[in-house]
């Protein structure tokens, strides 16, 4: 029997380049293990920092350093490998109209697309277009569901005509913020009257907490809306609360299923970009230590939102639990988490009595199915 051949894409040209290595790292080694070694071939593909494809062998040796390719000024281009940006994506196109040498690159025999590329480009909806495009099957959510998970603006409106309860925020494009010196202000006034101080600025389309800012006075809020102008068009000004930070790991298309429920404590003010990724400044606890009701309410509000954003595979949904007043908050969903072997996800998954090979598994069935589903669809 003729093994499932897995195109798995990673690296990418956001800040999450060494993250999106690591998960690619991760899920190879899954793909190897004996439960799926006879199923499934991998022929991974690599995407450098400046977002050129690079061949199958330049794949080959990151996936197994670990490490992002470094690219030489000494190349302009940095096209060591390939001609160009075009032949690079004729490479993938996957569709009768390769050339015979393009089918020596492999990439046209690909029968499942894993994308693990985090962050922008990789999970807003962009390179999700280009695998629909090109009519193959491929792993996690589609265009909306990448692009409603992604914008933090877009996801929380979808989240409050969901009914979920929220943090206040207030939506803001980044020509209010650089406008005249008479609009700012009234801005200012208009965040501070809705989401008081301490509050967080963030840019609405970056991951891993870059460009992400705590305030506590007028003059932090100018900075950072300034800062988080620079990173991204759209940004969103949260109110702060107290509270303890949980998360859920949600698998599934239409019927999807809920993991049991985790939580992260750190020590720093909030968690940042260092204390997301240096080892040891955040703990992980699961299951956490909440009563039943709480777990379950969480589980429900996950699948929600979920569907809510038309996700598809997998997410991660993170909430906010005021122990005090028993309120559970949404704060939001990934749609392409962390996908190492202490990521969050696949350990609520382990505990739930899902392992990490399972979860590959699962998941390349799942692009499959959803696949077939389209495709027989009435013309």
């Amino acid at each position: 029997m003729a093994k499932t051949k897995i195109g798995l894409l990673f690296g990418g040209c956001s800040g999450e380049h060494e993250v999106s290595i690591s998960s690619a790292k991760a899920i190879a080694q899954a793909l190897a293990r004996e439960e799926n070694t006879t199923k499934y071939e991998i022929l991974p593909v690599y995407i450098d920092k400046n977002g050129t494809w690079r061949s199958r062998e330049i794949a080959q040796q990151i996936l197994a350093s670990g490490k992002a390719l470094q690219l030489k000024e000494s190349d302009p281009q940095y096209l060591s490998d390939s001609t160009d940006r075009s032949t690079s994506l004729s490479l993938v196109a996957g569709c009768s109209s390769l050339t015979p040498g393009d089918r020596l690159t492999g990439y046209s025999e690909i029968d499942v697309w894993f994308p693990i590329l985090h962050g922008p480009n990789g999970e807003d909806g962009t390179v999700q277009g280009l695998l629909k495009l090109m009519q193959v099957p491929f792993v996690g959510s589609g265009v909306l569901g990448s692009a409603l998970g992604m914008d933090k603006i877009a996801m929380k409106m979808a989240f409050a005509q969901a009914g979920l309860p929220q943090v206040k925020y207030v939506g803001i494009n980044r020509s209010q913020i650089w406008s005249n010196p008479c609009v700012f202000p009234k801005l200012c006034d208009e965040i501070e009257a809705t989401t008081g101080y301490p509050c967080f600025v963030k840019p609405a389309n970056l991951g891993s907490s870059v460009g992400i800012a705590k305030v506590s006075n007028r003059d932090e809020l100018e900075t950072a809306l300034d800062n988080a102008a620079s990173y991204d068009r759209r940004i969103i000004v949260e109110a702060a609360v107290v509270a303890r930070e949980l998360e859920c790991a949600v698998l599934g298309n239409d019927y999807p299923k809920a993991s049991i429920v985790g939580e992260i404590t750190y020590k720093s003010d909030f968690y940042d970009y260092e204390t997301k990724y240096t080892e040891g400044l955040a703990q992980l606890h699961i299951p956490a230590p909440i009563p039943d009701a709480v777990v379950a309410h969480i589980q429900e509000m996950s699948l929600t939102a979920f569907t809510t954003v038309d996700a598809a595979g997998l997410a991660r949904v993170d909430f906010f639990y005021v122990e005090e007043t028993g309120e559970i908050l949404i704060n939001e969903i990934n749609t392409l988490p962390g996908f190492t072997a202490t990521s969050m996800y696949p350990l609520l998954w382990a505990a739930t009595g899902v392992s990490f090979p399972q979860i590959v598994d699962r998941l390349i069935q799942l692009a499959i199915e959803r696949h077939s589903e389209c495709s027989s669809r009435p013309q």
